[in-house]
């Protein structure tokens, strides 16, 4: 068998371990409660301990990959800043502290970026030299990949979620960027204001049986992002925008809408883009992590 690597997703609410071969494929998975009143982040070597222990016949990894929502700081390979995570453990969270614990060559990710090029190697994207990848659930995130290679700066980017899209609303300190108007977070506080219970799948079906309250607020919420979408395609002209993430995930709500948005405001040369559902689900991340050395030129 081929050198796989292990991939860790670390959530506020749950952290998962994999260990993922080098087509993608996951081929063991751990996940359990992120312990957020732990002092330091001590859980992710014991978890990779675990999953090494279980391994069985998959050859010893090497590497491994931390996915975070977050901002990295790719010179220093640190974490900056992590909203869902203890304040405290972002100083442990780079790549030398991990290294030392683990035994393994480690690299920091952005989720959503590590999300991109999992999509683009192995899922939606796949086939498409120049690929968009956006996450809508709690917030809204995105990654960047262009002729294999992920676009990135010193520091993690692709934050289409904090643009600004109603330059009234920022002046008057209301909700303006795409993730205050858009997100799955977005959906829940609308949805409160009009006395709407429902949340989650359970509000997305409201949308599907045409209830009009709920309907409303949800096509504002997917045009906020297609709107968000639209102005990263006139920056990357994209082959395909591929679309994950809770809210995201429902693709009869979802695409219709976004396609609607980046063909009234998107970039009208060069052929049409294409907007799909992530064909990886909530795997992408993990899957990503397979190909993530290659994707930022580390070898």
């Amino acid at each position: 068998m081929s050198e796989c690597t292990v991939a860790v997703d670390l959530g506020g609410t749950h952290i998962r371990t994999a260990l993922v071969a080098e087509d993608g494929r996951v081929l063991l998975s751990h996940r359990g409660a992120t312990p957020v009143a732990a002092p330091e982040p001590t859980i992710i070597p014991q978890l990779i301990d675990q999953l090494l222990a279980d391994r069985g016949e998959i050859p010893i990894p090497t590497r491994a990959v931390i996915g975070v929502a977050g901002v990295i700081d790719h010179e220093s390979e640190r974490l900056l800043a992590a909203p869902n995570l203890p304040p405290r453990w972002i100083g442990k969270l780079n790549e030398d502290w991990l290294s030392d614990v683990t035994g393994l060559s480690v690299a920091m990710a952005n989720d959503a970026d590590l999300a991109a090029v999992g999509e683009s190697s192995f899922g939606a994207g796949r086939g498409h030299r120049d690929v968009v990848y956006v996450t809508i659930s709690t917030g809204v995130g995105a990654g960047v990949v262009v002729a294999d290679k992920l676009v990135r700066a010193a520091l993690s980017g692709g934050e289409i979620g904090h643009t600004v899209i109603d330059r009234v609303a920022a002046a008057e300190g209301r909700p303006s960027t795409v993730e205050d108007l858009g997100s799955g977070t977005a959906i829940e506080r609308a949805a409160t204001a009009a006395g709407i219970v429902e949340r989650g799948a359970a509000f997305a079906d409201l949308v599907r049986a045409g209830d009009r309250p709920a309907s409303d607020i949800w096509v504002e919420a997917i045009e906020a992002v297609g709107i968000g979408i639209a102005n990263l395609a006139w920056i990357v002209a994209p082959q395909v925008v591929v679309v994950g993430g809770g809210v995201g995930m429902n693709h009869d709500l979802v695409v219709p809408i976004l396609e609607r948005q980046v063909a009234a405001y998107g970039p009208a040369v060069g052929g049409t883009i294409e907007v799909v559902t992530a064909a990886l689900g909530d795997q992408a991340a993990l899957a990503g992590a397979a190909m993530w050395w290659s994707a930022v030129g580390r070898g």
